[in-house]
């Protein structure tokens, strides 16, 4: 949160404030407040938060404190209301917080949990549970505690998820509507695996195993935690390698700075449209971000060249999907991206490179970075001539639809970009920058204002997005 002072510290007042009112009745003497259980409960969680605040078992990455919303629940099944809000505040005060002011967080923290646990185990008491200190209320046998257990999770992930989205709209003043949309939906799942998790302990700790169930629930919870923290580890190396690869790219030919993100960009909006899964969101996305990272195997004089190519030249920036495709072969988390990076320049009608596929031939992500490189370079603004309107670019992309680009992906942008719009590049670079697939990349680049203006050289028909043999590419572009 950005700020403690005014609104944001007000609402965390009263939010400990109704905190402490949930949990001062346990407080009082003569309460019968399980203090054994509390303690236990209550330490479990400190030790669980401890390791939070720094790597775990020799991980970069901190495990996450929801990972251990189990024994929380755990405690709203197993303790009368007021004292399951006390089991949260310890831990929560010495927990790990991602950004300052830390006291201001903490305090919040630790109030919010207290609350939620206190909501969590009212409402199990009212189906049933220890709902009064000192009552007779006890844990309901199996199968039947099943239904309370899940009412508790489902109380506790919607308190959790109104307090999350409230404070975010008072100390960041984001709109509740913003805030609040797919909150619940994203959280509720997992909150309701806690539950039965957090079922599972308080059962044993009824049994004949007592505090040890902890043990035999977290256990298994440390190691699940574990093995996220090293998937956590591994993709942000994956995120890492790429960065380092784009950035190569770009120090060795300015023409591409910022273009090879904007690729990517409009090759997620392509396959969101075309429906495919998350996973497969993120591999089209690399596989825009390096179309062009065979660059770095083409002579720099070559890239930096300010006239006409020659055919030799020519030939031998064709190579760079080859060379792209042998740098990032031992890749393996670019699954079908190698595929695209090497054939993002084949055209439908068969007369692309490097190997001339035509139709389906050509890989699917091919066929969305084709497009998305293309939408790209017409649109972006560049030193020598300013880029088209999205409604340009798209009526030439549909002209060419059937010989150049797949028909099926210029439609997925067409809308995507109706339902997500494009932000249009209006920074000019100092030269053309590679997006449109097609010109032998070589073609020569428009005149320039108060500079000579510069033939191009005659081409193949793969030489543009729709140009005949001797004509300019529209997109005026090398690569």
């Amino acid at each position: 949160m950005r700020a403690t002072r005014g609104a944001a510290r007000a609402y965390i007042a009263v939010v400990g404030a109704g905190a402490l009112c949930g949990a001062l009745p346990a407080l009082r003497s003569g309460a019968g407040t399980p203090w054994v259980t509390v303690t236990l409960l209550t330490g479990l969680y400190l030790a669980c938060e401890l390791p939070g605040r720094g790597p775990f078992l020799g991980s970069s990455v901190p495990i996450r404190a929801g990972s251990f919303f189990p024994l929380l629940l755990a405690a709203a099944f197993l303790l009368p209301p007021a004292a399951a809000a006390l089991v949260a505040v310890p831990g929560s005060l010495v927990g790990r917080v991602e950004r300052p002011p830390a006291t201001a967080r903490r305090v919040w923290r630790a109030a919010q949990l207290a609350v939620t646990v206190w909501a969590a185990s009212s409402v199990h008491g009212l189906l049933g549970g220890p709902a009064t200190l000192g009552g007779t209320g006890r844990l309901p046998d199996l199968p039947h505690a099943l239904l309370p257990a899940c009412a508790a999770a489902l109380a506790f992930s919607l308190v959790l998820a109104a307090l999350d989205g409230s404070i975010l709209a008072v100390a960041e003043r984001v709109p509740l509507r913003r805030v609040w949309s797919g909150l619940l939906p994203r959280s509720l799942g997992p909150h309701l695996v806690h539950g039965l998790a957090g079922l599972m302990m308080a059962v044993l700790w009824r049994g004949p195993y007592g505090p040890l169930s902890a043990l035999i629930v977290l256990l298994p919870m440390y190691i699940s935690c574990w093995v996220f923290a090293q998937y956590h580890r591994e993709h942000a190396a994956h995120r890492a390698t790429i960065r380092a690869l784009v950035q190569a790219v770009d120090i060795k030919d300015t023409y591409t700075r910022g273009h090879s993100e904007r690729v990517g960009r409009a090759s997620v909006l392509i396959a969101g449209e075309l429906g495919m899964d998350q996973d497969r969101l993120e591999v089209v996305r690399f596989a825009g971000i390096l179309h062009d990272v065979g660059k770095l195997g083409v002579p720099t004089r070559v890239l930096r060249k300010d006239g006409p190519l020659t055919p030799e030249e020519r030939q031998v920036i064709e190579l760079h999907p080859e060379y792209g495709h042998e740098i990032v072969r031992g890749i393996g988390f670019l699954g079908e991206a190698r595929a695209a990076i090497l054939h993002h320049h084949e055209r439908l009608d068969g007369s692309g490179y490097p190997y001339g596929l035509s139709g389906r031939e050509i890989p699917e992500f091919a066929r969305v970075v084709a497009v998305a490189d293309a939408f790209d370079a017409m649109t972006s603004t560049r030193s020598y001539r300013r880029g088209r309107p999205v409604a340009a670019a798209l009526e030439e992309l549909k002209r060419c639809a059937g010989t150049q680009f797949d028909p099926q992906m210029v439609r997925a942008l067409v809308r995507g970009l109706d339902r997500h719009g494009w932000s249009a590049v209006t920074t000019a670079v100092t030269a053309d920058e590679p997006g449109v697939p097609g010109p032998g990349d070589g073609g020569a680049r428009a005149a320039r204002p108060g500079g000579p203006s510069r033939v191009p050289p005659p081409q193949p028909p793969a030489d543009g997005i729709g140009a005949a043999p001797g004509t300019q590419s529209p997109a005026d572009r090398r690569g």
